[in-house]
């Protein structure tokens, strides 16, 4: 007699850890610690504009050479950038899923208020809204030029500065970057979390550490658009 044919198969450990909770919050936290590794080499590389244009545009020019002979022109740039836009979905998806879950799990408003959060926190879903569509935003303006008039192919320098020469670049700019604080905060905190890197005898070095972080980055980014306001950088 023929054996019947199982239609009950288990479904994958892939699968398995992307449907449960914990699951979502791991790769949320991975994700991020990935973006915040690009964060932190990114603000190092924008802070190259106080050395002056050549400077700048030779960094520029590195981030397009970096890994030849081995790799063709751009192809290490292209491996981050796939890697980021990887990183931003899973992260952005996860946190859309767990959110919806959240709010399936308790249709009903609380009885009892519930202790105040902290303001990075409570801001979490909004700053991550901002954050995504800053990076459209940064990308056309200073990557491919589509929303930049003044955009100069192979000038990075002066397109920085004629973007934070306009009231509008330095206002986006500058309201994304105070996002990204925000996020980085609780962030780093809530993936030392998930990650079970934190214990009781650990929990105030890494609120101090994702507090510095979140300081550093937000004041080095700033620093750029400021210099050319001020006239520091131009």
């Amino acid at each position: 007699m023929a054996l019947a044919t199982r239609t009950d198969r288990r479904p994958s450990m892939t699968r398995t850890l992307w449907d449960s909770t914990v699951g979502k919050k791991t790769i949320m936290a991975v994700s991020g610690l990935i973006m915040l590794g690009y964060l932190v080499a990114h603000m190092v590389g924008n802070l190259k504009i106080f050395f002056g244009p050549g400077e700048f545009d030779g960094y520029a020019h590195w981030l397009r050479t970096m890994g030849e002979p081995i790799l063709h022109y751009e192809w290490a740039l292209w491996i981050v950038r796939v890697g980021l836009v990887a990183a931003v979905v899973l992260h952005g998806i996860s946190a859309y899923q767990l959110s919806r879950r959240d709010i399936r799990a308790r249709p009903v408003k609380y009885v009892h208020k519930r202790p105040r959060a902290s303001y990075a926190t409570r801001t979490m879903r909004w700053g991550g809204i901002i954050l995504a569509l800053f990076i459209v935003w940064h990308i056309l303006d200073l990557t491919t030029g589509t929303v930049h008039t003044g955009f100069q192919a192979g000038h990075p320098y002066q397109n920085v500065i004629d973007t934070f020469s306009t009231w509008y670049g330095n206002v986006i700019y500058i309201v994304a970057v105070l996002a990204m604080g925000l996020h980085v905060q609780h962030g780093f905190w809530s993936a030392a979390q998930t990650l079970g890197v934190g214990n009781a005898t650990r929990d105030r070095v890494l609120k101090t550490l994702a507090n510095v972080l979140a300081a550093v980055l937000t004041l080095g980014f700033i620093s750029v658009p400021v210099a050319v306001m001020t006239g520091v950088v131009s």
